[in-house]
């Protein structure tokens, strides 16, 4: 599943193509992809203009002129590519390969501009969504009442990285920063670097790693997301950005997927094991358990 700065790739791509683009037409083939009353649809979609792309964790939501917006989660499978006269933007696909080659059997939802671009909705396991609602509900979806603080805003401290995590005090540490109800868009990948740069193992309970540790992790979270974001993701395979450079920042994970390597601070080889139902990639002499 994309993480934070996956998604976060794709609403940059998306608010630089996307406002001021008028939705002339939408299509879709199966209502849980578009779980939406096409008569909303008829009076609040068509017609409208783009006012803005946001994200919350790792929803995606396209605001528009009618004071409705579009919520979007791609879920496990789904991506989000925009197909114009001029310029192209791929969430899954490499630029190069969309021109001509979509609709494919993967797309669930097709809008339409009035200029003749295209924005496609791919989920080839269909578990993603796009749902039109009032853009003042927005806040009241159950997972945005939910879900905890974003980790790069300039409000997001050590203090209130720790006072989240304490409320899982009894959780290993890395079961609680893949809690989205304690910080919003942190997955494996991060959560592995994270704990990495802070010299924590991801067994460690919450109430037993120590104060000046917690500040080094928020630390390490701050710069692994920020240097993801820089990088435009991690999956090299399936993320682009909206000039079709491909994520790279797997090129400088330091554990995540590098097991039987050496670790890039101490020498010693990277091992991976199973922490809060995830495969987890530590360095054990870096990431000791504390007796």
């Amino acid at each position: 599943m994309p993480e934070l700065p996956e998604v976060e790739t794709v609403r940059a791509g998306l608010a630089r193509l996307l406002p001021g683009q008028v939705i002339a037409d939408v299509t879709h083939d199966h209502d849980k992809s578009f779980p939406n009353a096409p008569a909303d649809v008829r009076q609040f979609l068509v017609g409208a203009s783009v006012i803005d792309v946001r994200r919350r964790a790792k929803v995606l939501m396209i605001d528009l002129s009618s004071e409705y917006t579009l919520v979007i989660h791609l879920k496990m499978t789904g991506q989000l590519v925009f197909d114009g006269a001029h310029e192209h933007f791929g969430a899954g696909h490499p630029s190069t390969s969309l021109v001509g080659k979509l609709p494919d059997k993967s797309t669930r939802v097709t809008l339409t501009f009035a200029g003749g671009a295209k924005l496609f909705f791919n989920d080839q396991r269909k578990f993603g969504w796009m749902r039109l609602m009032p853009t003042i509900e927005v806040p009241n979806i159950d997972f945005m009442k939910k879900v905890g603080p974003e980790p790069l805003e300039p409000d997001f401290t050590w203090q209130m990285l720790r006072d989240r995590l304490l409320r899982r005090k009894n959780s290993n540490i890395k079961a609680a920063l893949l809690d989205q109800t304690v910080i919003a868009g942190i997955g494996n990948i991060y959560a592995d670097e994270s704990l990495w740069g802070a010299k924590i193992h991801p067994n460690t309970l919450v109430k037993d790693v120590p104060t000046a540790k917690l500040r080094v992790l928020h630390q390490a979270i701050v710069d692994v997301l920020r240097l993801s974001i820089d990088k435009g993701g991690s999956s090299n395979q399936t993320y682009v950005d909206a000039e079709g450079n491909k994520g790279s920042y797997m090129q400088f994970a330091n554990v995540f997927r590098r097991e039987g390597q050496t670790c890039p601070r101490c020498g010693t080889v990277i091992e991976k094991l199973r922490v809060a139902g995830r495969g987890t990639h530590i360095c054990p002499h870096c990431q000791r358990v504390k007796k």
